[in-house]
């Protein structure tokens, strides 16, 4: 089992409300979790001699996710990923989005669901989080009320994300963390042993929008079904890093996705998920002028993500995976994330 604990965090400016955090105990994990983006902030996994190293990147004080920065641990929404020139039609009416990644909509626009107060309800092992995103809110039809659940059950964080709709609405929700299983401040990630288990990724144009075809991986790059280190593949592939999502088996049922392993520490991700797909992103636009934790600096290449998720710009491409949420319905999608040592 679990224990939970729950601390100020910080105060938001302006009398906007108290962010409160939770920390979630295991025997082999810590998990911090604030309400303020449903954000985790330190995960804390031991490594082969039983050392307990904090393997994603973030911030120690509030002021740090106040200010612009990359989505360091949060949940991101109402539609995670791009949509392109944040335009989409539904049932014959237009609806344009902000445009807050030129050319393009990113990551639920200028105010997404990681720069919200969420309201916690501690659980017996973990923590729900809830809001209701109101109708037209960056311009989303529909009112949408969320849960965001994560319960630790030993080395597993599980993640739950539930929704509801007023009306028609696109959904796609996801956690933007970035790990670093040598510890976060970790200079890159190269060391780092890479599994996905896809046959096919989506290719992106100039401004990272899918271009519609499914591609299979074999024979490229994207060929990540038997493992690979990170640094190694990345020279010999001539490519600058990844930022694209790995099409997995479109199955509602828990499926295996991905397995990161650091040599050095010992210290293994598994991820596995109810969704279609997984961005998977190298930190390319990490460019060491955000100071996080313990004064650490986030160079290109210090963390990864792995997105589960919707594939990206699916409201605008029919053969995609449906992204749209009906009155009625209900959304149900979880991840889960699993630490060992090996």
């Amino acid at each position: 089992m679990a224990s939970v604990t729950r601390a100020v965090f910080g105060v938001l400016p302006s009398g906007a409300g108290t962010v409160e955090k939770f920390r979630l105990q295991s025997d082999l994990l810590r998990v911090d979790i604030i309400s303020w983006g449903c954000t985790i902030t330190a995960l804390e996994v031991k490594d082969r001699l039983g050392r307990a190293s904090d393997v994603v990147l973030g911030f120690a004080e509030l002021e740090g996710y106040l200010q612009k920065q990359p989505y360091f641990g949060a949940v991101i929404g109402r539609v995670a990923n791009r949509i392109a020139k944040g335009i989409f039609t539904l049932d014959g009416k237009e609806y344009k989005l902000a445009i807050n990644k030129e050319p393009n909509s990113l990551h639920g626009g200028i105010r997404g669901f990681d720069k919200v107060l969420w309201t916690p309800r501690v659980l017996p092992n973990g923590v729900e989080f809830s809001r209701v995103s109101p109708d037209g809110e960056e311009g989303y039809p529909g009112e949408l009320k969320v849960w965001v659940t994560y319960t630790l059950d030993g080395g597993e964080l599980m993640v739950n994300y539930r929704a509801q709709a007023s009306q028609t609405t696109p959904v796609n929700l996801t956690n933007h963390s970035y790990f670093n299983l040598a510890g976060q401040g970790s200079p890159n990630i190269y060391d780092h042993e890479v599994t996905i288990e896809a046959d096919a990724f989506l290719p992106v144009d100039e401004t990272l929008i899918p271009t519609g075809e499914v591609a299979p991986v074999q024979g490229t790059a994207f060929d990540l079904r038997k493992p690979v280190e990170l640094g190694k593949h990345l020279q010999e592939s001539h490519i600058d890093g990844f930022d694209h999502n790995f099409c997995l088996k479109r199955s509602k049922e828990k499926q295996f996705c991905a397995r990161v392993r650091h040599a050095g520490s010992g210290r293994v991700l598994e991820v596995y998920t109810t969704q279609p797909g997984v961005q998977f992103y190298t930190g390319n636009f990490l460019d060491g002028t955000i100071k996080g934790k313990s004064g650490a600096v986030y160079p290109k290449h210090s963390g990864f993500c792995l997105e589960t998720q919707n594939w990206p710009n699916a409201v605008n491409q029919p053969h995609f995976p449906p992204v749209l949420l009906r009155p009625g319905e209900e959304y149900d999608h979880t991840t889960w994330f699993n630490f060992s040592v090996a």
